[in-house]
């Protein structure tokens, strides 16, 4: 059994000849590579990836990110091709083919196929003296001299450089299409970072359970409607709804640390007057960031100085915003 210290030897050998791959790689960005981007943003079809084995788990995770970023992608295995997949290659798609060696058995039976279909070929490879290099229009050469495996068998580098070249494609697309961060928000709308882009605070904030009292409510009113409303505040507005100000939990523990008579006191007694707002219109990210910068836990909500209802940093940790 190996000791600690040539454990982390081992893996940090690996980690960085992989990133010895990932620099070698720049140097193989060549104007075929232009072209292949140049190609795909003026086809009228999808980008169809192909391969087998390790190679068809990369050309799984390029085909996700060029959905995610704005290309039309798909994946077929292979080997499934042969079988009844070809079918799903339409006239215009363009066709990347992933190999290391470019010479299985699946890849020679799968090209002169899609060569005699008509589509574009685009060979992902190692070796450009390969049967696929060669029967390909264009080639994305992920060029390795040896894999991380001390046996020079287990996918590692090479599948650390297809997957390089196949990000590096999908941000020149990206870029080419002017792919914003709103055109991202609208590909990922059940992810956080979506939800960033697009929810407002007018989408989660509460308004039939919106916690108030007036200004002259005692305290065991104020209480009473913190504690059912559980925003751990209440606002205080007078009889038009006008925002006057607000009372939290924390300023009912700093009254209590005062006084121990607060029967003579009513809600404008302890409230926080001037309080943090934000407008039902506004990204609910930035009612985050807003919470986040005054170490706050509840914003009122407010529209032309008319409270609306409350926003508890809950309501965006449910939606995933943080």
């Amino acid at each position: 059994m190996k000791t600690i210290q040539e454990i982390i030897s081992i893996a940090k050998h690996t980690i960085l000849q992989e990133a010895a791959t990932i620099q070698t790689i720049a140097n193989y960005i060549d104007e075929q590579f232009a072209q292949v981007v140049q190609l795909i943003l003026q086809s009228q079809g999808r980008v169809v990836i192909t391969g087998v084995g390790k190679s068809a788990i990369i050309a799984q995770k390029i085909v996700a990110t060029l959905n995610s970023t704005g290309t039309p992608a798909l994946f077929m295995h292979a080997a499934e091709a042969i079988h009844g997949d070809l079918g799903m290659i339409q006239q215009h798609d363009v066709v990347i083919c992933i190999s290391k060696s470019g010479n299985t058995p699946e890849i020679k039976v799968l090209v002169p196929l899609l060569k005699k279909g008509g589509n574009t070929l685009i060979a992902m490879v190692s070796e450009k003296k390969s049967y696929l290099a060669e029967k390909s229009d264009y080639i994305l050469y992920a060029h390795i001299e040896r894999e991380a495996c001390p046996h020079n068998l287990a996918p590692t580098n090479s599948t650390t450089a297809q997957l390089v070249m196949g990000d590096a494609l999908a941000m020149c697309l990206l870029e080419q299409r002017k792919f914003s961060p709103q055109d991202f928000a609208k590909y990922h709308p059940g992810g956080s970072l979506g939800k960033r882009m697009y929810l407002r605070v007018e989408d989660i904030y509460t308004q039939k359970k919106a916690p108030r009292v007036l200004p002259n409510q005692t305290i065991t009113e104020v209480i009473f409607e913190i504690s059912s409303k559980r925003m751990g505040a209440a606002a205080v507005v007078d009889t038009n709804n006008v925002l006057l100000g607000i009372i939290t939990d924390g300023d009912l523990r700093r009254m209590l640390e005062k006084n121990t008579n607060f029967s003579t006191l009513s809600a404008q007694d302890i409230m926080t007057k001037n309080p943090k707002t934000i407008s039902p219109q506004d990204m609910a990210i930035a009612a985050f960031e807003r919470m986040e910068q005054n170490s706050i836990t509840q914003l009122a909500v407010v529209e032309k100085d008319i409270y609306k209802g409350m926003l508890h940093l809950h309501d965006l940790l449910k939606e995933g915003i943080v």
